[in-house]
């Protein structure tokens, strides 16, 4: 039996456990992967190891049913014909939240084929290649639907929120693809910068 005066003591160490492990879960929280560039794709050596996935609930999806569900590529087109649709009625709050939807999960998908394909890389050709295609064609649907959420933004005359899209794009696309010039072309309509890209022969040889 405690003595009484352990009591305290006891219930102090519990409360010190159980802060701890909250600041551990926080961190470990704080410390997953970030996104991933379309660029970064195609360079899979520098990749280090990645932490298993370990999901809560696992589901077997048929090929159909994946389609169908809300975790494909395929899912992530839908959203995106969805927001344009909405766009087209002019309800651009609607269009916002399916284009972040469709950007975040492109970018799930992204990153978890970047990490399947750095773990098939010289075990088998085969399925690397795949998963190198997949993740390549996730990031740039994930682009796409935030250079159109951009978009939705400054129609909606909210630049602070759409010039990061725009410099994100860049980014990761690289400005001399069609993706990354028109970015940038926003950028410049809305002076955020002022120096047009590509810039002419002309023009160019007038800079000092």
């Amino acid at each position: 039996m405690v003595a009484p005066s352990m009591t305290p003591s006891i219930q102090k160490r519990d409360w010190r456990f159980w802060s701890v492990t909250c600041v551990s879960s926080l961190l470990f929280i704080a410390a997953a992967p970030g996104a991933l560039s379309a660029q970064q794709v195609n360079d899979l050596d520098g990749l280090g190891e990645t932490q298993p996935l370990t999901p809560n609930n696992v589901e077997i999806l048929s090929p159909t049913g994946l389609q169908s569900g809300l975790f494909s590529i395929q899912a992530g087109q839908r959203l995106m014909t969805e927001a344009e649709q909405a766009v087209s009625a002019q309800n651009y709050t609607t269009a916002a939240s399916k284009l972040q939807d469709s950007r975040r999960v492109m970018n799930q998908l992204s990153n978890y084929y970047q990490a399947l394909t750095s773990s098939f890389m010289g075990v088998d050709s085969r399925a690397a290649d795949s998963l190198r295609r997949q993740a390549l064609e996730s990031a740039q649907l994930r682009d796409q639907a935030t250079y159109q959420l951009a978009l939705v933004y400054r129609a909606q005359n909210r630049p602070e929120l759409a010039i990061p899209l725009f410099i994100e794009i860049v980014r990761s696309q690289n400005p001399t693809r069609d993706l990354g010039q028109k970015s940038y072309q926003q950028l410049l309509e809305l002076g955020f910068v002022d120096v047009p890209f590509p810039r002419t022969q002309q023009g160019a040889q007038a800079l000092p």
